[in-house]
C-alpha cells in the first residue's frame, strides 16, 4: 500500500501451546469448583428431625441433641424429646444461641408432647459456652433438682422458666434459692412438690436458713496394732500427745502428733508390769505421769528434758490402792489433786494432794465397794465427786472448804451396776451419763439440788461413755462389748440425744478427743481389738 506504513502481522502460537493453555484453564476451573464444593459440604445441614430458618431451629421427636446446626442459629426449640438426660457440653457448638426453649410444651401441640418431655437430669456443664443466652426454658419436665453452677457462665441470662417441674426442696436445691435471691434473672413462680414440710411452697419464698444441710460423719483415720485399756490426750511444750495403757505388754505408750505426716507416732514407752491406766498431769510446766498397775504397786513418773525420759519419783501406797481401775485429776482453789479408783474388796478409793515436792495421801473415800469410776465436776460454785460402783448406786461427794475434804452428799439414783459416770453441759444445764453393763444407760439432769432422769439409752454391755463437743455439736459415744458402739447427737429442740452413727470397735474401754491441725480425732482404746482413731468430718450436703 503506497504512502502508508506496512502492517505487522500478529505472531501465531503453535497449536500445541494453545491446547496446553486451554487444558490448564479447564483444570483450574475444575479445581476451583471442587474446592467450592468441599466448602459447601462443610456447612452443617439442618438435622432431619428439625426445621431450620436462617437464625432458628425447631426440633420434634429428637432422640438426642443434634451435634450440628446451620451457622447463625440464635434460637432453638425442642419438643417431645426422646431422652431424659442432657450430657455435659451438649450445646457448646451453638456459640450464638440466645434463646433455648428447651423441652417446653406449646398450646397448639397435642398433649402427648407434654407427657413425653421427661428430662430428669442435667449436667452442671450443660450450657457451657452459651454466653449469649438470654432466654432459657426448662419448663414442664421431671426435674427434681438442678446441679450447682448450672447457670454460672450465663452472664446475660434475663429470663428463666422452670415451671411445671417436680422440684424436691432439699439440700440439693438450696443453691438455687440463694442464686435466685442474688440474680437479676426473671424467674416465674415455681413450687416445691416434696418433701412434705415444703410441699406447695413457693421456692422463691424459701431462704437458705430453711435448709439444714450441714451433716457430719466419723470415719476411720488410723488403726494401731495393739490393745489398750485407757487413752488420755494432753498438750506439753506446744506439742500434742496421747498415752495408752497396753494390757498385753503392760506398758504406757506415749505418742506425739506429727504435723508433717498428720498422724501420731511413737514417742516414748514407760516400762511397767501391768499398767491399766496412764494419767498425765502438767503442774507448773512440769509433766507427771501417774501409772496405775494391777501388780507391783502404782507409781508416779516425771518427764526430764536432759536426757529425754520419764523417771520414777514416787510410789503409791499399795495398802490403800490394791486394784486400781481409773484415775481422775483436778484442781480446787489452785491446788492439784488426783484420785485413784480402787475396784478391790480390800482397798479404798484414795485422793492424793500435790504439795510442791510430790503427791501425798490426802483422803480415803468409802472402802469395800468395788468402785469402777470417778468424775469431778463443779456445779453451783461447789466442787463435787461422783463415785460409781459395781455394788451400789453412784455416790455424790461435795467439797467441804473448812475441812478441805470431800463429804458424803447423796446417792444419785436407785440404779446399781453403773460402770462409768460422765457429765456435760447444755443450755447452762448440767447432765450426767450413767452407763451400765447389764441394763439401759441413763441421762439425768441437775434440778433443785438433785438429778432427775430425762432419757434412757439402750446400751447392753457398755463399759465406757464419752460426751464431747465438736464445734456446736454435742455428741455422746457409748461403747459396747456385745454389738456396735453408738454415737448419739444432742437435739437442741427436744433436749434429748438421737442416734447418729454406729462404730465397729471391739470392747472399748476409753475415749479421748484431739483437735489439732484443723482435724478432730476421737481415739478409742480397745480391750479386745486394735486401738482406733476416728476423724470427725463435716459434710455440706448442699455442695454435692
Amino acid at each position: 500500500m503506497s504512502g502508508g506504513r506496512p502492517r505487522t502481522a500478529a505472531p501465531r502460537l503453535p497449536w500445541r501451546s494453545l491446547l496446553a493453555a486451554y487444558l490448564c484453564l479447564v483444570l483450574l476451573i475444575c479445581a476451583q469448583g471442587l474446592a467450592e464444593g468441599r466448602r459447601a459440604s462443610k456447612i452443617p445441614r439442618c438435622p432431619a428431625t428439625c426445621s431450620c430458618t436462617k437464625d432458628s431451629a425447631f426440633c420434634v421427636d429428637t432422640k438426642a441433641i443434634p451435634k450440628s446446626f446451620p451457622p447463625g442459629i440464635i434460637s432453638l426449640t425442642m419438643v417431645s424429646v426422646g431422652f431424659s438426660e442432657i450430657p455435659e457440653g451438649a450445646f457448646s457448638h451453638l456459640h450464638l444461641l440466645q434463646f433455648l426453649h428447651g423441652f417446653s410444651s406449646f398450646l397448639f401441640l397435642p398433649c402427648r408432647f407434654i407427657e413425653n418431655n421427661d428430662i430428669q437430669t442435667l449436667s452442671k456443664h450443660t450450657f457451657r459456652g452459651l454466653k449469649s443466652l438470654t432466654h432459657l426454658s426448662l419448663s414442664n419436665n421431671n426435674l427434681q433438682a438442678l446441679p450447682r453452677e448450672l447457670f454460672k457462665h450465663l452472664d446475660i441470662l434475663t429470663d428463666l422458666d422452670l415451671r411445671g417441674n417436680s422440684f424436691r426442696c432439699d439440700c440439693k436445691i438450696k443453691w438455687l434459692v440463694d442464686w435466685m435471691k442474688k440474680s437479676n434473672t426473671s424467674v416465674p413462680a415455681i413450687y416445691c412438690v416434696s418433701p412434705f414440710e415444703f410441699q406447695g411452697r413457693r421456692i422463691q419464698d424459701l431462704t437458705p436458713r430453711d435448709f439444714n444441710c450441714i451433716s457430719a460423719d466419723f470415719t476411720v483415720y488410723e488403726t494401731y496394732p495393739f490393745q489398750s485399756l485407757s487413752v488420755e490426750s494432753y498438750e506439753f511444750n506446744d506439742d500434742q500427745y496421747v498415752v495408752f495403757a497396753q494390757p498385753n505388754t503392760g506398758i504406757c505408750t506415749v505418742f506425739i502428733w506429727d504435723h508433717v505426716n498428720m498422724l501420731f507416732k511413737t514417742h516414748y514407752n514407760i516400762t511397767s508390769r501391768s499398767a491399766v491406766y496412764c494419767k498425765p498431769v502438767v503442774i507448773n510446766n512440769t509433766l507427771y505421769m501417774v501409772v496405775a498397775q494391777l501388780f507391783g504397786g502404782s507409781h508416779i513418773y516425771k518427764w526430764e528434758e536432759d536426757p529425754l525420759r520419764f523417771v520414777k519419783i514416787q510410789d503409791i501406797d499399795t495398802t490403800r490402792v490394791r486394784k486400781p481401775n481409773f484415775i481422775e485429776t483436778f484442781q480446787i482453789d489452785g491446788d492439784w489433786y488426783f484420785v485413784v479408783v480402787d475396784s478391790s474388796k480390800a482397798g479404798s478409793t484414795s485422793i492424793y494432794h500435790w504439795n510442791s515436792n510430790g503427791f501425798y495421801s490426802h483422803q480415803s473415800l468409802h472402802p469395800w465397794h468395788r468402785d469402777t469410776h470417778v468424775e469431778f465436776l463443779e456445779v453451783e460454785g461447789k466442787a463435787r465427786l461422783i463415785l460409781s460402783s459395781a455394788t451400789q448406786p453412784p455416790v455424790l461427794y461435795q467439797w467441804n472448804r473448812s475441812l478441805r475434804q470431800f463429804t458424803y452428799h447423796s446417792q444419785l439414783t436407785d440404779t446399781a451396776d453403773v460402770q462409768m459416770v460422765e457429765h456435760f453441759w447444755a443450755r447452762k444445764s448440767l447432765y450426767l451419763c450413767l452407763t451400765r453393763f447389764i441394763g439401759d444407760s441413763k441421762i439425768v439432769r441437775w434440778e433443785s439440788q438433785r438429778f432427775v432422769e430425762v432419757q434412757v439409752l439402750p446400751s447392753r454391755g457398755t463399759m465406757a461413755v464419752y460426751p464431747f463437743t465438736v464445734g456446736v455439736r454435742q455428741y455422746l459415744l457409748l461403747g459396747s462389748d456385745y454389738s456396735f458402739s453408738h454415737v448419739y447427737l444432742w437435739d437442741e429442740l427436744t433436749q434429748r440425744f438421737r442416734t447418729f452413727q454406729e462404730l465397729n470397735m471391739l470392747a472399748p474401754r476409753g475415749f479421748s478427743l484431739v483437735s489439732v491441725d484443723n482435724k478432730d480425732i476421737v481415739l478409742a482404746a480397745s480391750f479386745k481389738g486394735k486401738t482406733m482413731a476416728y476423724q470427725h468430718l463435716v459434710v455440706d450436703l448442699s455442695a454435692k
